[in-house]
């Protein structure tokens, strides 16, 4: 059959055209080469849609990361070093870890729990060791290490002096990381004057605090001044990650 040439050209065009818009379509995201795996309690752990508008700031760590970074978050609601371990999380956290790879571990507000043997641990007995086995176990794996103090309750007096709550633990992690050599970020000391800037009225916004019939989730409203709410959990990871600049953390190189 005898195909005029213009039509001919057309005909080739619109295939090599196709294969283009084809091969645009198809395009894959590269493989993320550096893994952050989060470990910690409630303060830092992903959310069921039923505990919604509840954010653990480990959930609004992505947005901060350039593409090629992917983050594990094995953080639990209510979890303490101990029990964090005894349930074998940390077993199934070291597993997928690898060299390369960095830990970042924020445990304190279950440790401190005294009438709870599941999980009490005190700051330099149990906790401290817990934290020694984490940063080891991790190091021997080749995966670097990143020692969080507890974020900050919401804790104010009358008088609109923000309360200490967590005592010796922040001193016990900063000197397991010394003891190390790993990065130490004072998430206790960073949240507390972020804390104090916005002062006992403006800083509730952050937290876990609706009124009655505001959210299907909790009808009856919540008080709740240690969880967050998304916009808390932004702010709390921005902390994070402008100390890491301050630090300069490797891993500051990877922000966006």
């Amino acid at each position: 059959m005898h195909v005029e040439m213009p039509f001919l050209k057309l005909f080739i065009f619109s295939i090599v055209g196709l294969l283009l818009c084809s091969c645009e379509s198809t395009k894959v995201t590269p493989l993320a080469s550096t893994k952050i795996v989060l470990i910690g309690d409630s303060t830092m752990a992903e959310k069921l849609e039923s505990k919604r508008p509840e954010t653990g700031w480990g959930e609004a760590l992505s947005p901060l990361f350039d593409d090629t970074v992917a983050i594990s978050n094995h953080a639990v609601n209510g979890r303490s070093t101990k029990s964090f371990i005894d349930e074998g999380r940390w077993d199934a956290a070291l597993a997928e870890l690898m060299a390369g790879d960095i830990l970042v571990v924020e445990f304190g507000h279950n440790d401190q729990k005294s009438r709870d043997a599941k999980r009490f641990a005190a700051p330099w007995e149990g906790y401290s060791e817990n934290l020694r086995r984490f940063t080891g176990e991790a190091q021997a794996k080749g995966a670097d290490v990143i020692l969080l103090s507890s974020i900050c309750r919401r804790k104010f007096e009358e008088n609109g002096t923000l309360l200490d709550t967590h005592g010796e633990y922040p001193a016990a992690v900063k000197a397991v990381a010394l003891e190390f050599g790993v990065a130490f970020v004072d998430m206790e000391a960073l949240s507390r004057e972020l804390l104090v800037e916005l002062g006992p009225e403006r800083s509730a916004a952050l937290f876990l605090h609706l009124a009655p019939g505001e959210n299907a989730n909790y009808p009856e409203g919540k008080s709740d001044d240690t969880h967050l709410k998304p916009e808390g959990a932004r702010l709390h990871a921005e902390l994070f990650v402008e100390e890491l600049r301050r630090i300069r953390h490797p891993l500051s190189k990877l922000l966006r």
